[in-house]
C-alpha cells in the first residue's frame, strides 16, 4: 500500500467511526422518545451542556491544554534550528507557521494543538528535542503539522463532546426508569414496552463504554492518518520510523505534565506503561511496531 492509499484508507475509516457515533446517539434518543413523556427535556439539556463543551474547547481548549503541559513559546532567538524546521515544514505544507512551545521534559514527545491554522501550535519536549537527529525532528514536526492540517484536534474535541452527550443521554434514561411516573410511559404495548425498557437499559449501561471504545479507535485512526500524511510531506517515511524507535525504546515514557484528558494529542501514548493485546483496545494510540511497521513499507 503506498502513502496516497494509506491516506484515503484512514480517512474512511476515521469517518465510519463517527458515523457510528450519531448512530448510537440516534438510537439513545430514539428509544427516550418512544418510552417517556419527558426525553424532550433530557435532549435540551444535553444540547445546551453540549454547547457550552464546544464552545469552552473551541476557544479556550488549546490555551488550557498549553498550561496543563507547562509548555513555554520558543522563538528563533531561543532555538533557531527547531523554529525554522516548523516553519520550513509549514510552508511546505501550504498552512502559516503555528507557534513552536516546548516542555522541559526527558521523556521524548510531541504534540499539536489548535482549533485552525491560526491558533495552531506544535510542543516538543526537551528530551525530544535533544535525542533526534535532523531528518528524525522533521519527521515528528511534519507528523504534528499533518494533524494541524487535518483538524485532527477540532475533530477530537468533536469527538469529545459526543462521547459527553452519549454519556448524558445515557445517564438520563437510566435515571428516567426511576423517576418517570407509570402513567407517563404511555406508548406502546405492555409486551412491546417491557423489551424497550430492557434494551432502553442495556444500552444505557454500555453505551459510554461503546463511545469510549469509538474515541479511542477514532484516535489511532487520526494517527495512522497523521504518520502517513506526515511521510508525504517530507518524503521520508523513515525518518518518523526511526523517531518512533526512539521513543519506543525511550527509557523515560512518562510524560510528568500529560493527563488523561491530554494523551491523545501526543505522538505516541505520554502515559504508556501496560501492553498486551486487550489493552490497545483501550489505547489512544496504535501500536506503536504497527506505525512503524506501516511507515517502514511505505514508498
Amino acid at each position: 500500500m503506498n502513502i496516497y492509499e494509506q491516506v484515503s484508507k484512514n480517512k474512511r475509516n476515521s469517518y465510519l467511526l463517527i458515523f457510528s457515533f450519531l448512530v448510537i446517539i440516534m438510537v439513545l434518543g430514539y428509544i427516550l422518545g418512544y418510552i417517556f413523556a419527558t426525553a424532550t427535556f433530557g435532549l435540551l439539556v444535553a444540547f445546551i451542556i453540549s454547547l457550552i463543551m464546544i464552545l469552552i474547547g473551541y476557544y479556550s481548549g488549546d490555551k488550557l491544554i498549553l498550561a496543563m503541559s507547562n509548555a513555554k513559546e520558543v522563538t528563533k532567538k531561543d532555538d533557531p534550528y527547531l523554529v525554522n524546521t516548523v516553519e520550513g515544514l509549514a510552508i511546505a505544507s501550504g498552512i502559516p507557521t503555528p507557534k513552536v512551545y516546548i516542555i522541559q521534559e526527558n521523556s521524548m514527545n510531541a504534540f499539536a494543538t489548535g482549533r485552525d491554522y491560526k491558533h495552531a501550535s506544535v510542543t516538543v519536549t526537551s528530551g525530544l528535542r535533544k535525542n533526534m537527529n535532523r531528518e528524525e525532528l522533521e519527521g515528528v514536526i511534519a507528523h504534528e503539522l499533518s494533524h494541524i492540517k487535518n483538524y485532527d484536534v477540532r475533530l477530537m474535541m468533536l469527538i469529545a463532546i459526543l462521547v459527553g452527550i452519549i454519556a448524558l443521554l445515557s445517564d438520563f434514561l437510566l435515571r428516567s426508569f426511576l423517576w418517570s411516573p407509570r402513567q407517563k410511559h404511555q406508548r406502546g404495548s405492555g409486551g412491546i414496552l417491557i423489551i424497550a425498557v430492557l434494551i432502553g437499559a442495556i444500552l444505557a449501561i454500555l453505551a459510554p463504554l461503546i463511545a469510549q471504545l469509538i474515541k479511542f479507535a477514532v484516535s489511532r485512526q487520526r494517527e495512522y492518518l497523521a504518520d502517513a500524511d506526515g511521510a508525504l510531506l517530507n518524503r521520508n517515511p523513515h525518518g518518523l520510523a526511526n523517531a518512533l524507535k526512539k521513543i519506543k525504546n525511550d527509557k523515560d515514557k512518562m510524560v510528568d505534565t500529560a493527563n488523561k484528558a491530554t494523551a491523545h494529542l501526543y505522538i505516541e501514548n505520554p502515559l504508556r506503561n501496560l501492553g498486551g493485546n486487550f489493552n490497545n483496545l483501550f489505547s489512544t494510540h496504535p501500536p506503536i511496531d504497527s506505525r512503524i511497521k506501516r511507515l517502514e513499507e511505505m514508498y
